[in-house]
């Protein structure tokens, strides 16, 4: 590990990558858009099993941009899920919408899709919902397109930590009308930042290019009909990922066998690991650990021995409904606060696919030690 510290996901390159970066140098392709853009989006949406993509700055811009291609107006209300981080809830705000956060389900920490079925009795206006399949595990994905389509709403799948994951044998990313995935530097695969806005309806894609691009009209003159944004990807970045896509499979297989790993070793003590549903392959993002209730120990406490340590662990994300900014926001659960739970006894642990069994071992050992003390 870089400097001896053992990295909760840092980025892992491989070489293919520098051979699209030298294509942009040598053709002076070093500007938004480009041979690598065009292709990277090809690649992803073959790979996915999408018609349509784009390439953006960040997964967040991918999400805005959903947001407004589902037509949502300022003031309307969206469904979102609560127990996420605030990237995939913030893109309502940024169009005057509103959010109500749905609580979580325990079988994967996703949207309970009773809750968002309870959120709809109570707010039958809404047309917009936006569902995160948390740490790289897919939500109950058909059960809440269902309720959406029962209700004449768009689902937008934030995909962002769970690409390369499958639902009954369908990749993530593909289940809502929009779909969101990310390429941050920690993700499961890395284009320094970057996103992508995934749907198979390729004129929705065409308006998300044209807004990405500051909505420059086709004029010989800069014309602009209405408000755009600079969210292109550049053809730098759009090369890293190019060279990321080709190893994919083997960051899967890597995140997988990191959290078996764990899971087998925790196995003596009062901890769980992120669940997952039986009919899903997560991608393995993150593997987290979910202290029992009896637990005298807290999360922050093991997160902070680890560190000492020069181990590098995070808290849970901490729920929406929780989140200073978003106070007063209706918050829908069918079975008390099942996020906020998963927030006060749970933490992210060393999930990078450059750490050693021995790097791995040392972890789990610090952990046991922590726990065995307490108990």
């Amino acid at each position: 590990m870089v400097n001896g510290k053992i990295w909760l996901s840092s980025p892992t390159m491989h070489g293919d990558e520098m051979k699209y970066i030298q294509e942009a140098f040598n053709s002076n392709w070093v500007a938004p858009l480009g041979p690598n853009v065009d292709a990277f989006e090809k690649a992803m949406a073959d790979y996915i099993g999408v018609r349509s993509a784009a390439a953006l700055v960040s997964g967040t811009s991918a999400l805005h941009l959903a947001i407004k291609l589902a037509g949502m107006k300022p003031g309307d209300i969206v469904f979102c899920s609560d127990l996420t981080f605030s990237a995939t809830v913030n893109p309502v705000s940024y169009e005057g919408g509103h959010q109500v956060f749905i609580d979580s389900e325990r079988e994967s920490w996703n949207m309970n899709p009773e809750a968002l079925d309870k959120a709809f009795k109570k707010h039958p206006e809404c047309k917009t919902i936006i569902c995160v399949n948390l740490y790289g595990s897919p939500a109950k994905l058909d059960e809440i397109r269902d309720i959406c389509d029962e209700h004449n709403a768009t689902l937008i799948e934030d995909a962002a930590e769970s690409l390369s994951a499958t639902y009954k044998g369908r990749q993530t990313g593909t289940f809502g009308r929009f779909n969101a995935i990310s390429f941050n530097g920690n993700k499961i695969i890395t284009t320094s930042g970057g996103g992508m806005l995934l749907s198979d309806d390729e004129d929705a894609i065409k308006k998300a290019r044209f807004w990405s691009t500051q909505s420059r009209d086709p004029a010989p003159w800069y014309q602009h009909s209405e408000i755009g944004y600079n969210y292109r990807m550049s053809n730098i970045v759009a090369g890293i990922g190019r060279g990321q896509l080709k190893h994919i499979n083997e960051h899967r297989e890597l995140k997988k066998s990191i959290y078996i790993k764990y899971k087998e070793a925790f196995s003596d003590i009062p901890v769980t690991m992120n669940p997952y549903l039986a009919c899903s392959e997560p991608n393995f993002w993150l593997s987290c650990m979910l202290l029992d209730e009896s637990c005298e120990v807290s999360s922050i406490n093991i997160i902070n021995k680890l560190a000492e340590c020069n181990i590098e662990a995070r808290p849970i994300w901490k729920p929406m409904h929780l989140q200073p900014v978003f106070a007063g926001h209706d918050f829908i659960s069918t079975e008390g606060d099942v996020g906020g739970e998963i927030f006060k006894r749970g933490l992210c642990l060393p999930s990078d696919i450059k750490m050693t069994t021995q790097e791995q071992e040392r972890v789990i050992d610090i952990v046991k030690e922590i726990l065995h003390a307490e108990g």
